[in-house]
């Protein structure tokens, strides 16, 4: 597959933009669930992960009452 660049720089200065900003929310909002003691999770591979507030990661998870 080939990529074809595009011309207009302006493209590439809102995208850089706009990803650092999407960054900058989820790293806040993950520091929000740590205060509030909620699990982030996040998927590998396909497979999903839970980050306790701890540092702990775990596979199950931990607001599933089953458990």
């Amino acid at each position: 597959m080939r990529v074809q660049k595009l011309d207009n720089q302006d493209i590439y200065k809102t995208a850089s933009y706009m990803m650092n900003l999407f960054r900058k929310a989820v790293k806040e909002a993950k520091e929000v669930n740590r205060k509030n003691g909620l699990p982030n999770d996040f998927v590998i591979n396909g497979k999903r992960f839970y980050e306790l507030p701890d540092g702990q990661i775990v596979e199950y998870n931990p607001l599933d009452e089953k458990k």
